[in-house]
């Protein structure tokens, strides 16, 4: 997977399309992510290839997308690594993260963060040594209060629910 995103990544860069590349490599991934159809068309190893890649050039057209990530879903398909497509398409926005030095924080909240505290957040990970950082949010009602933020292999729970249980795991080992 990582081959297919660094020879995407180094053939967009040198043809001097890396940045709609990027964009159009970022809502392929959300039309995979969006359509059961289009993910089970993916998933299905029964399909011919050439039956198949021409099917998936013609929604990726029908969509908007440029020749080269059309070319490229081609190659995918023509050697048999379409059910391997979404994976790509995640190994690509890691590299471009990678080279140009942005950190992905996956932050959990109670609620939604507003943009005092998005910004009080991103300021505080800047602080820790997290140059450029981009945050993507989600909603758990089931923390309680509090957040919980995935920087790579780094965790940091600050939620109430795992106080809560810490609390309770304590409790349990003193009586």
């Amino acid at each position: 997977m990582g081959r297919y995103a660094l020879a995407l990544y180094e053939y967009a860069e040198a043809m001097g399309w890396l940045d709609r590349v990027i964009e159009e490599m970022d809502a392929l991934g959300r039309l995979i992510d969006q359509s059961p159809e289009f993910r089970a068309f993916l998933a299905n190893p029964m399909i011919d290839i050439q039956e198949g890649t021409k099917a998936v050039r013609a929604v990726l057209q029908e969509q908007g997308f440029g020749t080269i990530v059309q070319d490229f879903v081609g190659v995918v398909s023509h050697n048999r690594r379409l059910f391997f497509l979404r994976p790509i398409v995640q190994a690509f926005a890691a590299l471009v993260d990678k080279k140009r030095g942005v950190v992905r924080a996956e932050v959990v909240s109670a609620h939604p963060l507003t943009d005092l505290q998005s910004t009080q957040l991103r300021a505080r990970l800047t602080e820790l040594g997290y140059g450029r950082v981009q945050i993507h949010e989600a909603v758990d009602p089931s923390l309680l209060g509090g957040l919980v933020v995935k920087l790579g292999a780094r965790l940091y729970d600050t939620s109430l629910k795992s106080r809560l249980q810490r609390l309770q795991y304590a409790m349990k080992g003193a009586a």
